[in-house]
């Protein structure tokens, strides 16, 4: 796939997403996944591990498609502790990367009161391109 970044010259960098993006192709768009496992069981209450956990669930879903990481244009996440997500900001980065690598599609993120499980900290939709 191919995916241009959108980024206007005199603006400060973004700093782990993109602006925007265009890119063409399928589309994949990805229900809002959440850090239980297959079995719908949470093995994790903090957020690192749900974290991780919704991170293999996105690409476990995107695997069906023969889609991978850098296929992902737009993540947007819905967080309940906004407090929670920016105290743990560089182990955060660290498991972004162990699974997307250094890809960086559009993403928003948003604090929340609550999601429909009680015990999910986030939640994580996607929406990818393959050619």
């Amino acid at each position: 796939m191919h995916m241009q970044t959108l980024h206007p010259d005199n603006w400060k960098a973004a700093k782990g997403y993109a602006n925007g993006v265009i890119t063409s192709g399928r589309q994949i768009f990805v229900a809002g996944q959440i850090g239980w496992n297959s079995q719908q069981i949470f093995e994790s209450n903090d957020f690192i591990g749900q974290f991780q956990q919704t991170l293999e669930n996105i690409l476990a879903v995107l695997a069906q498609a023969d889609a991978k990481p850098e296929h992902i244009a737009r993540m947007t996440w819905y967080i309940t502790d906004r407090q929670a997500y920016l105290d743990c900001q560089k182990e955060l980065g660290r498991v972004y990367k162990k699974f997307m690598g250094l890809h960086f599609p559009a993403m928003s993120v948003v604090q929340v009161a609550g999601l429909i499980e009680a015990q999910a900290l986030l939640e994580i939709e996607v929406t990818a391109v393959i050619p």
